[in-house]
């Protein structure tokens, strides 16, 4: 399994590796959804001089930090009857790397885009849906609405020449493979009735035996077990990847099983009992979880304040004071209130918070973050097909470096021929396919121009479909630099111990703390819950 020798290339090259014609019109596109410039300008210390506030502001309770912990701690306090809150949002508009947009007029996802359908462990997120009308109870039972589950067929692998349904290669593969499969099964089922498994996970007990794997990498563990078939390294390091950001030797053996335990499990081919199939049920919407973050920040009005970044944020006897930097007015802003949530990553929040707890240092230090593009393109027709599986929502090419694409046209009901946007997702993070650390992968991400992206979406992607490139009219190039912590082996011994018989509430003082960075990894379960937990820390 090498890397594909075009990917990297030049436009021209790349171009003509895709079997491109030479007259296909030129691709309008740049970058959008993050203001890298506003984030850079806070790292280097914009707003932070000692001038006196412009203003000075008063609030019960202050949110720094607009993502989905944020928002779903402004839910939780109005749940209260908490109504004099503010919520301060560096971007343009909240929601974190769960936001949509649009391109040619079409939304589309910038980010995250899908919510598996939630199990009990997730209550909040299952009292969220009900509230958004996604579910109801219906003759005691409970019932999601179909208009916005993902609908069929939901996923295809490109694999040796043609499309498979579901993403783990099956067709061609010889019995070696598919034992391999049948291992790995037995060792999820297995592993599933000794210990219990949960999302979000703090509601889980911690186990030596889970402690063990958290400790070592998940590909070491694969390693011991005889599982090194390339076709199921491959999936599962898409896999970790996909909800990760980093790849199997770079993630915990916990981490990488986690993600089957604590959800569907891994069935192998053939397997009679996989009754749900390979993918358990997932809601998804033309712009992702956009959809969610724009229901979330609807009812904040004026409470939230975008453009706005924390740069100071310190305890004081009666209350706390933080301080943003306002970049459309361009001056720092005071806020004074009773509490505050710290709805911010935590390597943010470890330079804003004056006299900043050790653990929350310590974490800073430890949590590796995922860089991530992902680029919408605007198609002014469908794409030709290669033989096999139909068009799916989530489209994958085997041996690639990106994670393939979503349609975002999959949830329309009109079935004529019509423009659509593929969202094609790239992880930059260290992975078997590229040995760049983190870092260096952030650096890659910010220095090469859009049409780097543009040319190595076209690379991957115009193997199963050469038509590409002159079907598209323009595309649109967000870029996360820190979009996700990664649970790197040994990581959950730096994270912060929550209080006791409170799990998943962290506090300091007047301060409370709500991201996904304190469960390890970021997914929308983990996120929301923290912050609607902090919210009512706050009570």
């Amino acid at each position: 399994m090498k890397r594909r020798a075009f990917l990297g290339a030049g436009a021209a090259g790349t171009l003509a590796l895709a079997g491109c014609d030479a007259a296909a019109p030129a691709i309008e596109g740049g970058f959008t959804g993050i203001d890298v410039a506003r984030g850079h300008a806070w790292r280097d210390g914009a707003g932070r001089s000692s001038a006196a506030p412009a203003r000075t502001q008063q609030c019960e309770v202050l949110i720094a930090g607009g993502g989905i912990a944020g928002l779903a701690a402004a839910r939780a306090l109005r749940l209260q009857g908490i109504e004099d809150f503010a919520l301060l949002e560096l971007e343009d508009g909240a929601g974190g790397n769960a936001r949509g947009g649009s391109v040619g007029g079409l939304a589309c996802p910038l980010g995250a885009h899908y919510l598996p359908v939630p199990g009990d462990d997730a209550h909040e997120v299952q009292d969220l849906l009900e509230e958004l009308g996604l579910r109801q109870r219906v003759a005691g039972r409970w019932v999601y609405d179909e208009r916005h589950l993902c609908h069929s067929p939901q996923e295809r692998l490109y694999f040796e020449g043609q499309w498979q349904e579901g993403l783990l290669p099956v067709h061609g593969v010889g019995e070696d493979t598919l034992a391999q499969y049948r291992l790995l099964a037995r060792q999820v089922a297995a592993l599933r009735r000794a210990q219990r498994f949960a999302i979000p996970a703090f509601r889980a007990p911690w186990t030596p035996e889970l402690a063990a794997l958290e400790a070592r990498p998940f590909a070491q563990w694969l390693a011991q077990q005889g599982l090194d078939d390339p076709q199921l390294l491959w999936y599962l390091d898409y896999c970790c990847r996909d909800d990760y950001g980093a790849g199997i030797a770079h993630v915990s053996a916990w981490a990488g099983l986690h993600y089957f335990a604590s959800r569907h499990g891994f069935h192998a081919p053939g397997d009679t009992q996989d009754e749900d199939g390979e993918r358990e049920a997932v809601f998804t919407w033309p712009e992702g979880n956009g959809w969610l973050s724009a229901r979330l920040a609807a009812p904040l009005g004026d409470r939230l304040r975008s453009a706005h970044a924390v740069t100071r944020i310190t305890e004081l006897r009666d209350g706390v004071q933080v301080d943003a930097w306002d970049a459309r007015a361009q001056q720092t802003v005071r806020w004074q209130a009773r509490r505050c949530i710290v709805a911010l990553p935590a390597f943010i929040a470890a330079r804003v918070v004056e006299g900043a707890p050790g653990w929350l240092q310590a974490a800073a230090r430890h949590i590796s973050y995922a860089p991530w593009l992902v680029a919408n393109a605007h198609l002014r027709a469908p794409l030709q097909d290669r033989p096999g599986a139909a068009p799916s929502w989530d489209n994958v090419v085997f041996g690639t470096q990106g994670l393939g694409y979503v349609d975002a046209g999959h949830q329309r009901l009109d079935p004529s021929p019509q423009a659509t946007v593929l969202s094609w997702y790239r992880p930059l993070g260290p992975s078997r396919w590229d040995g760049a650390s983190a870092r260096e992968g952030r650096q890659r991400l910010f220095d090469a121009p859009w049409t780097h992206w543009r040319d190595q979406m076209l690379a991957e992607l115009s193997v199963p479909h050469p038509d590409l490139a002159e079907k598209i009219t323009r595309m649109a190039i967000t870029r996360y630099g820190h979009a996700m912590a990664i649970p790197t082996p040994g990581l959950r011994a730096h994270l912060p111990q929550p209080e006791e018989g409170r799990p998943g509430r962290l506090r300091a003082g007047r301060l409370a703390f709500a991201h996904a960075d304190w469960s390890g990894y970021s997914i929308f379960e983990e996120a929301f819950t923290r912050g609607h937990l902090a919210a009512q820390a706050q009570a």
